[in-house]
């Protein structure tokens, strides 16, 4: 009885691919439900109505913190 075991390897390969494609799909959808269900029974909070001005401060901070750091960051 002769087994061409170049045929019996790419057999092999392939099963292994289409059971870690098959399971790779399988855990797609697991999480996509997951996520559903997740938003359904706690959906975020919604976003306080804050002013534009103290969003304009808070910018301003923020790039303050950041100019500060590049210029941190140049000097060594």
């Amino acid at each position: 009885m002769e087994t061409n075991l170049v045929i019996e390897g790419f057999k092999f390969m392939g099963l292994g691919m289409a059971t870690v494609f098959s399971f790779l799909i399988i855990m797609i959808i697991a999480m996509n439900v997951m996520s559903i269900i997740i938003h359904k029974f706690f959906p975020e909070p919604q976003a306080k109505d804050t002013s534009s001005a103290n969003n304009a401060n808070e910018n301003k901070k923020v790039i303050a913190a950041i100019t500060a750091a590049v210029k941190y960051h140049r000097e060594g």
